[in-house]
């Protein structure tokens, strides 16, 4: 969820160039008429990119960017009825600045429009000779405080929480206190040595609060999966593929037999006449591979699943492979999600594939997006308390998200204890979208052995049948998830807090008061005793995934949320839309408001 280094700007515009794909959201965006082409030759992603600078400098007094900083363009929004969006990091005096990401918006005509962002003030920092520690003692401290072998230090400014500070940032690996033993980004004062932050790199499903709850509790959760054939012989799918393939490698119609979803179609690749790898050319190679057993956070090292007959597991946690079909069937359908709905070419918008290792460490109940691997990372399950590894649809969909915020908003918690719990708004935000999306990914699957539903969790086995739910979040007493808005959730567990905007998603999808949907029974309440008539989850969900890809940045909280959805309903279907004012019933009903945005706490 948090990756600690910032791309070149050469990388940046490469990338973003790709990434006018964002363009809209197809599944629910306006018609926009022949007036609203895409852009010209003159108006490309470098040429927006130049403008977009030029504006942030311009108007200095409200984008916040000063005399010796550098703006690094990160994406680049082309929006079909007009308007552009450019995601910039930035660093002061060549050093990186922590919390100083920014949008700059512009007109189709390349104008300032505005600018959303995480640093309310202007970074002043003093230049590398201000330290106090070395690069060196920075280092021992960071490799201290996460247990595990520190890298090289950096100086950055850290403006997050209000500050401009000059500090040291310096990232672990094989710490003793990440999940997995996974690595950590730790922050460290360059003047007074104290730590300001130590998170780690990789974003867990379950919190270590989650666990200790469940244990103490002595739940035992394992849920039912598929029984099937220890073997399994040639199917008619890779039959046909095998006779049709004339040249290796080839594209070929492979049979998962996975642990939660039965037996699904897996597009694979066929290397040799009775060789077949487990990595879709379909879906610019995505790819799922074995970690076994060990913690690796490094794809290249994971071992290649292959078979002869292009059949991938047996139903059961028999094979190796069933998970690994889970798996690749999870990431395949939430990329097919982001294409289909949002036109959204992979993870990043940059048309790589995702990729996913199964098998990770020993006795891991979790799962991650680890994005130092840049990739899914599974746990097979503790074999007490969890049984079995976490490859359920939507624990995918979820998790993929984080990666998708993780190439926008990068929305981070504002302080992590010394168990690795995240507590703060933005870092709830992530966990509500990661919800928000991973339930939209069963809702087009479809798949009748995961029935789509509002809820997260359903099939792992908890002893409350869910582990969260977005229409009425605080059932969920595992977690404490809460329903409503109030100034105790600015520090809350970010999983507890994520359901303040889960909630206002589902008001808006779906409305308030008794209903059922697919079989299963939803009772949304509001705050205030309102009514709310939904606009239903297409909408929703565009405008959810728009303002997180244009007015969302890393510090942004509800209130911030509810200014970004509005602004979102806004591009999409007008200020005088019902949606545009569903939204703001949405909120409201949440007790999200303007009237109550705390002042500032920084």
């Amino acid at each position: 969820m948090r990756r600690p280094h910032i791309r070149s700007v050469a990388v940046a515009v490469a990338v973003t160039t790709a990434a006018t794909g964002l363009a809209g959201t197809a599944m629910a965006g306006p018609d926009t008429g022949a007036g609203h082409s895409a852009a010209s030759a003159d108006n490309s992603a470098a040429s927006v990119v130049k403008a977009a600078r030029a504006a942030a400098f311009a108007h200095a007094s409200v984008t916040g960017v000063a005399q010796g900083d550098e703006l690094q363009a990160e994406d680049v929004m082309i929006d079909p009825e007009g308007a552009r969006h450019v995601r910039f990091t930035r660093a002061h005096q060549g050093m990186q600045v922590l919390g100083g990401d920014l949008v700059v918006h512009l007109t189709k005509q390349l104008t300032y429009a505005g600018v959303t962002r995480a640093a309310d003030h202007t970074v002043k920092a003093d230049a590398a000779t201000a330290a106090k520690l070395s690069a060196g003692q920075a280092e021992q401290k960071a490799a201290t405080v996460a247990k595990g072998d520190a890298g090289t230090a950096e100086l950055v400014v850290d403006a997050r929480d209000g500050a401009s500070a000059l500090a040291y940032q310096v990232r672990v690996s094989d710490s003793g206190t990440a999940e997995g033993g996974g690595s950590r980004t730790v922050v460290v004062d360059a003047v007074t040595g104290k730590v300001r932050s130590n998170t780690p790199d990789s974003d867990e499903f379950f919190s270590p609060e989650l666990l200790d709850t469940l244990r103490e509790r002595g739940e035992k959760l394992d849920p039912a999966t598929g029984i099937g054939s220890q073997s399994a012989g040639l199917t008619a799918s890779s039959a046909s593929s095998a006779a049709a393939a004339t040249r290796y490698p080839s594209t070929a119609n492979g049979t998962g037999k996975s642990l939660f979803v039965g037996s699904v179609p897996l597009k694979t690749t066929r290397t040799a006449r009775t060789s077949y790898l487990l990595k879709d050319p379909t879906r610019w190679g995505t790819e799922t591979r074995d970690a076994k057993g060990q913690e690796l956070e490094n794809f290249a090292r994971g071992k290649k699943i292959t078979t002869t007959n292009d059949v991938f597991g047996n139903g059961a946690t028999t094979s190796r492979n069933s998970a690994a079909a889970d798996a690749q069937y999870g990431v395949t359908k939430t990329l097919d999600f982001y294409k289909k709905t949002f036109g959204r070419k992979g993870i990043e918008n940059n048309s790589k594939g995702a990729r996913a290792m199964v098998h990770f460490g020993n006795k891991v109940a979790n799962a991650f997006w680890d994005s130092t691997c840049d990739c899914m990372l599974y746990g097979d399950g503790d074999g007490d308390m969890f049984k079995k590894p976490l490859v359920v649809l939507d624990v995918t969909g979820h998790e993929l998200t984080h990666g998708v915020v993780d190439a926008t908003a990068k929305l981070e918690p504002t302080r992590v204890d010394a168990q690795g719990n995240q507590y703060g708004e933005p870092g709830a935000l992530n966990e509500s979208l990661a919800d928000i999306f991973g339930s939209n990914v069963e809702f087009f699957t479809n798949n009748a052995k995961d029935k789509p539903d509002y809820l997260i969790g359903e099939k792992l086995g908890l002893a409350q049948k869910f582990l969260r739910r977005l229409d009425h979040p605080s059932l969920d007493k595992l977690e404490g998830t809460i329903d409503y808005w109030s100034a105790q959730a600015y520090d809350a567990e970010v999983h507890a807090g994520s359901g303040v905007s889960s909630h206002a998603y589902y008001l808006l999808a779906e409305g308030s008061g008794h209903k059922t949907i697919g079989g299963v029974k939803y009772d949304s309440p509001t705050y205030d005793g309102s009514t709310v008539k939904g606009i239903g989850r297409t909408k929703a969900t565009a405008i959810f995934y728009r303002a997180l890809t244009r007015y969302m940045v890393s510090t942004t909280d509800f209130h911030d949320a509810r200014v970004a959805t509005l602004k979102a309903a806004k591009d999409l279907y007008g200020a005088s839309s019902n949606e545009y004012q569903t939204v703001n019933k949405a909120w409201s009903a949440v007790n999200v408001t303007s009237a109550n945005t705390p002042a500032a706490r920084r």
